[in-house]
């Protein structure tokens, strides 16, 4: 089910605008023409966070310019290279490789494309809601999730979804401006936020559609493992197509470390081991969960 690969550059990328954001969360945009040119939803930068620092961090892009030419990426502190990307300001220089990996494919009898984004998993999907927007076959809905403030501010929905609890409003604010309903999860108590997670969520949405909405119903997916397993495991039992877009540490990002591998499974039999950065990052759950 692997998708074709982009052509992949080297730029040196000038930071343009960097945003901090609640419990150490960031935005940070780049001027990267070529990787905006060519870059798909599910895939990212490698992307160096200090002069100082060899190895590269990968980063799931979250938005796009490809007339403007820049890129945009959410991360979060979570070790000394992220921290370092950080201390990054408006100007700075960074060595940049991308757009990196393979993309989400929508099904030719998709009618309801349901988006599942946890934590730094959100980005892919945003990405993939804005390929979606303003296309009158398709009818998406994005679930996101976190357990500490989102990475944006939320708002009641002004888009209607029926099939989703009347008290989950909660919404990301530049999806209902495309037009592309959204709901909100966390265990935190948010106001109009779901109270728990984003696969107990989309499972209650898909039981309260119609049977031919149910046959239209693709999954897609990005986040932790243990919410990808979740995920998966819903898709599994409701015999619905999802594809997850995975996150792992690598060194090098084209294929020759392999130290990204992760087992592959056809007939729920494992026969290989794949690469997350040149096989993946998007790959049918059935074969990795």
């Amino acid at each position: 089910m692997e998708s074709e690969q982009n052509p992949i550059f080297e730029e040196c990328a000038r930071v343009t605008h960097h945003d901090a954001l609640a419990a150490q969360q960031f935005v940070l945009r780049l001027s990267a023409p070529e990787c905006a040119r060519h870059a798909k939803a599910g895939n990212f930068l490698h992307l160096q966070c200090d002069p100082q620092r060899a190895l590269r961090r990968p980063f799931s892009i979250m938005r796009c310019d490809p007339a403007a030419g820049w890129v945009e990426v959410l991360y979060k502190i979570v070790g000394q290279g992220s921290a370092e990307l950080a201390a990054r300001k408006s100007g700075d220089m960074l060595q940049c490789l991308g757009p990196v990996g393979n993309t989400f494919r929508v099904h030719e009898n998709t009618t309801h494309p349901l988006l599942l984004g946890g934590g730094v998993g959100i980005p892919p999907m945003i990405f993939l809601a804005e390929t979606l927007r303003g296309n009158p076959g398709l009818h998406p809905l994005a679930i996101l999730g976190s357990e500490i403030p989102f990475p944006f501010p939320t708002r009641p929905s002004k888009i209607l979804a029926p099939d989703v609890p009347k008290e989950v409003i909660a919404a990301m604010p530049l999806l209902d401006d495309w037009g592309i309903a959204s709901r909100l999860t966390s265990l935190q108590g948010y106001p109009g936020c779901f109270h728990g997670y984003v696969h107990e969520l989309a499972e209650r949405w898909f039981l309260n559609l119609d049977h031919a909405a149910q046959k239209g119903v693709q999954v897609f997916a990005c986040g932790p493992n243990r919410m990808l397993e979740a995920v998966s495991e819903f898709c599994r039992r409701h015999a619905l197509p999802c594809q997850v877009c995975l996150e792992e540490y690598m060194a090098c990002a084209v294929g020759g470390c392999a130290g990204c591998v992760v087992p592959y499974r056809e007939n729920n039999r494992m026969v290989a081991m794949k690469r997350v950065c040149v096989d993946g990052p998007v790959f049918n759950a059935a074969s990795i969960f």
